[in-house]
């Protein structure tokens, strides 16, 4: 490795955590038994493609990679191999994990060593959440497993070293976890452990040891007995030395690890003033959070500290005692996670027992702390320095609350601390705080994931990338944040404060409210459809406002025009790209060009020079294309409009309180009081969503059409309609809403429609690739074409508005087994957040328009539940009676036994009524 312009130590890599990990793991195993799950997917992926191109482990061996039918057979292959002799791995999260606590026991009881990485998620309780909290670790905390805990990308590659050298230092298995997302998905600039560091740290003594224990026909024995009362227990017991013995291994492997790295870690580490009189303990990500927080307490003159857990179990009571200062009378402990029923959370029930079994064996006297116990960051909840501010002033009150939570309104149990969101802590000199909104698949994280890597690789400066994500699938909006500064970076919370913001389609100005993340001054780039002198009238008046009283200096450019012309289609990243680095003043523009041109090369060399060339075109072209836009001294009058609000006030009144807040980004406000209780949501909400993220949308000309209804059968979002109706129907319609005769012998005289829904449509084009009916004359058009959505989404709007308004056809005159005899029934599955062009869905909507009044789905976990069952809307939809599908998901691995369960309990249900009904007999009589 060349030396770090910065440090005296190894080059810097610019990763995340999950890849920081899975390097690690992969030097040091020889078999990987892998299982696919967000966020923890990319630790076995990388492993695979690196076996696949045969990339050594460290004893020059290619590990064997297998991925099995779920995390349980993962789980199962993975203790098969241990008690085989191999170094072996696996990576998940989640419900995966738990679908391994089985063999987490059996492998902990029979003393094997192994290491499991965790990118730790939610545990679905009341809902599905792909987001990161300690749940699922929590939940293996009484398995046998010592589990190591990580808060950066540069912990989780240096302390996957430590488990795996521990492991095999004690036999006791490890789990490594770290943050889902926060950790997992964060690029920082990490200092990879070469091969000498890990030699250093695992003893090969213990790996001979390891091997030496294989099951083998040649020494053969037995485990895994059955075993009665009268030795059990005894059994149990037993292996007590080896548990106990962890914390000094881990600890040891710790110190080799710091002389050799610079880079020290503790049992338990302590960050703040020396005599402090309040102290937050918790674990993970939020750590950084809350160290941020000490240091600007601390300079305004208060004295406040900060315990971080590095080993939660075996729980390392005398390291935790030793770390907190006597002069403290006051202990937070933060747990990410939630225990029903339990009188405090896991952490801190632990902290509290540590405190008084150290009290106790000091013979009773002196003060013990008061200890209270709150819960943060579920499923990713943000957590910033105001909520970590909101703990230290609750320890300072006069009769502090034992138990609270932070970052929420509990307007319920009244458990939530006020916080002062204005509170920051002020950002190191040079840092700078960049935000970037775009779309799912149009390249914006990319290009900010290379942006990161091209600062933090090639300049002397430290960056950070994190990317938030919605659960939906390509299409939904993302939100990617980058800042980079001379000093390392340890802000583990989003950014708040913007001085480049970038909107990467023009559509996203306000329902994401991007400006409210920009501080004073900031500079804003909008890919923008208007040139720089037409643009003003065309932005929100909200935005307009903004932009002035913020004194925002503005730039757009039309990417999307300039990717089109260089065949690069909707793919505006190396568009966009150059034009931050031109503005944000990162690098000399030449620099900054040959940089992301290597990053190019690097991604796209392998698929061919022609595609390398036009991404090279589009970079060349982007900053000609750039345009200052000269503001006026106030707000147009003439300015667009705000976004129309699609929910009026007759809508239902759950609709109007959580759905509006929800698709208004407001979400995070919401008091507990207005959610269900039982994660019980209404469905038919998609309507309300109205993404408008079409670039181009399909046009109808009935003068060619020939009644097919085939690009309405392919349709993945039921954003192209049917409909035959009487003439009478068409009084009314607005100027220039198409119609045609219908081609029918049972309804003749009927007319036929096929409308766009243009806020709702996501442009895939399928539908013009499926017509069959061009127009003799001119043979490039069909009965339905693309045309550019800003000339069209207006007009079409209000044509939506009057066909949705038409009476469905009955549903007995026309019959259901053609393509066209389909379609003019109402579909019950629409506007998913699938992503365009889905193949799914569109079996999904006929299904729905089939049979949707009477089915009942068991939803398996993937993508069908995130576009079907992700909030704050969903596709399945109810007809003019109420009826319509109804919903629900349990788990990706028991699918059919979930579904089977639901046919079983209506079988049970029919039996029942019928046996009713023949108790009735005498009453009701023979006949029908």
């Amino acid at each position: 490795m060349t030396a770090d312009p910065a440090s005296d130590g190894p080059r810097r890599s610019c990763i995340d955590g999950n890849e920081a990990a899975a390097l690690v793991a992969y030097a040091l195993s020889e078999v990987m038994a892998i299982y696919p799950i967000t966020p923890a997917t990319k630790m076995g992926e990388l492993a695979d493609d690196w076996a696949a191109a045969g990339r050594p482990n460290l004893w020059g061996l290619v590990p064997e990679v297998v991925e099995l039918q779920s995390e349980a057979g993962a789980a199962g292959a993975l203790h098969g191999a241990l008690q085989r002799g191999a170094l072996s791995t696996t990576f998940t999260a989640s419900q995966g994990l738990l679908l391994m606590v089985p063999n987490l026991f059996k492998i902990a009881g029979e003393l094997t060593p192994a290491v499991i990485h965790v990118a730790a998620r939610t545990v679905a309780t009341h809902a599905l959440s792909i987001f990161g909290d300690h749940s699922d670790v929590m939940h293996a905390r009484t398995t046998g497993w010592a589990l190591l805990s990580s808060g950066s990308p540069q912990e989780a590659h240096d302390l996957a070293a430590v488990a795996h050298a521990a492991t095999l230092a004690t036999r006791v298995p490890f789990l490594h976890f770290f943050d889902g997302f926060r950790t997992s998905h964060e690029i920082d600039p990490v200092a990879l452990l070469d091969e000498a560091d890990l030699r250093s740290l695992v003893d090969e003594d213990d790996v001979l040891a390891a091997r030496g224990r294989a099951l083998t026909p040649d020494a053969p024995v037995l485990r895994g007995s059955a075993q009665n009362p009268d030795v059990f227990f005894q059994g149990r017991e037993a292996a007590n030395p080896f548990h106990l013995a962890v914390p000094a291994a881990v600890q040891q492997a710790m110190d080799v690890l710091g002389a050799r790295t610079g880079r020290r870690y503790g049992l338990v580490e302590y960050h703040g003033a020396p005599d402090a009189d309040r102290v937050v303990v918790l674990m993970g990500s939020g750590a950084g959070t809350v160290r941020e927080t000490v240091d600007a307490l601390n300079a305004a003159g208060e004295r406040v500290g900060v315990v971080t857990v590095r080993l939660y179990r075996p729980f390392p009571a005398d390291a935790l005692v030793a770390a907190l200062p006597p002069t403290a009378p006051a202990v937070a402990v933060l747990d990410r996670t939630k225990e029903p029923g339990a009188l405090g959370e896991p952490l801190y029930q632990d902290v509290v027992t540590a405190l008084a079994e150290a009290r106790q064996a000091g013979g009773g006297g002196g003060d013990v702390p008061t200890v209270i116990g709150g819960r943060y960051g579920l499923a990713s909840k943000e957590f910033r320095p105001a909520h970590a501010k909101a703990v230290f002033d609750e320890l300072a009150a006069p009769a502090p609350r034992p138990h609270f939570t932070v970052g929420i309104v509990d307007d319920v149990t009244h458990l939530s601390l006020d916080v002062d969101d204005g509170f920051r802590v002020p950002r190191p000199d040079g840092e700078v705080q960049a935000v970037f909104y775009g779309l799912g698949a149009d390249g914006t994280v990319g290009a900010t994931k290379s942006s990161v890597k091209i600062i933090g690789e090639h300049t002397d400066l430290w960056a950070q990338g994190y990317f938030v994500f919605d659960s939906k699938k390509s299409g939904s909006s993302t939100v990617s944040h980058l800042r980079f500064g001379p000093q390392p970076i340890g802000s583990t919370y989003l950014i708040e404060d913007a001085d480049f913001v970038a909107c990467h389609q023009f559509g996203l100005l306000e329902p994401l409210r991007v400006l409210d993340r920009a501080r004073p001054g900031a500079t804003l780039l909008v890919n923008s459809p208007h040139p720089a002198g037409e643009v003003w009238e065309h932005l929100p008046r909200t935005i307009q406002e903004q932009i002035l009283d913020k004194g925002i200096d503005l730039w757009v450019i039309d990417a999307y025009r300039v990717a089109r012309e260089e065949g690069m289609g909707t793919r505006i990243n190396t568009v966009m790209q150059p034009c931050f680095f031109r503005l944000a003043g990162v690098l000399p523009p030449d620099e900054a060009i040959a940089r992301i041109k290597d990053a190019i090369e690097a991604t796209y060399g392998r698929r061919g020079h022609s595609l390398v060339a036009r991404n090279f075109a589009a970079v060349d072209r982007s900053l000609a294309e750039l345009s200052q836009v000269a503001l006026p001294d106030t707000p147009g009058d003439a300015a667009a409009p705000p976004r129309r609000d699609p929910i009026g006030d007759d809508e239902p009144d759950f609709v109007r309180r959580v759905t509006a807040r929800l698709l208004a980004g407001d979400g995070d406000r919401l008091p507990v009081s207005a959610l269900p209780v039982d994660g019980t949501y209404p469905t038919g909400t998609a309507r309300f969503e109205k993404r408008a993220i079409a670039t181009e949308l399909p046009i109808w000309d009935p003068e060619i059409c020939i009644d097919c209804a085939k690009c309405a059968v392919v349709c993945p979002h039921a954003a192209i309609r049917v409909k035959v109706f009487e003439p009478a129907a068409l009084a009314g319609a607005p100027d220039g809403f198409r119609s045609k005769d219908f081609r029918s012998k049972d309804l003749a005289g009927h007319r036929l429609t096929v409308q766009v829904a243009p806020d709702d449509c996501t442009g895939c084009g399928v539908c013009v690739d499926v017509c069959p009916a061009k127009d003799k004359r001119e043979v490039r058009h069909k009965a339905i074409d693309m045309a550019p959505a800003l000339e069209h989404r207006d007009v079409e709007r209000g044509r939506w508005e009057f066909f949705a308004s038409i009476p469905p056809l009955a549903r007995d005159l026309l019959p259901h087994d053609t393509a066209k005899g389909s379609q003019v029934l109402e579909p019950l599955f629409e506007f998913s957040g699938a992503c365009a062009g889905c193949g799914e869905t569109p079996y999904l909507k006929l299904l729905s328009q089939l049979f949707g009044d009477h089915i009942v789905v068991a939803n398996a976990t993937g993508c069908s539940s995130i576009y079907g069952g992700n909030l704050p809307t969903t596709p399945w939809s109810t007809d003019a009676e109420g009826r319509g599908p109804a919903w629900a998901n349990s788990l990706f691995e028991d699918n059919a036994e979930f579904g089977l369960g639901l046919r079983l309990g209506l079988e049970a249900q029919v039996r029942e009524a019928r046996a009713l009904v023949g108790r009735l007999t005498p009453v009701l009589g023979d006949g029908p």
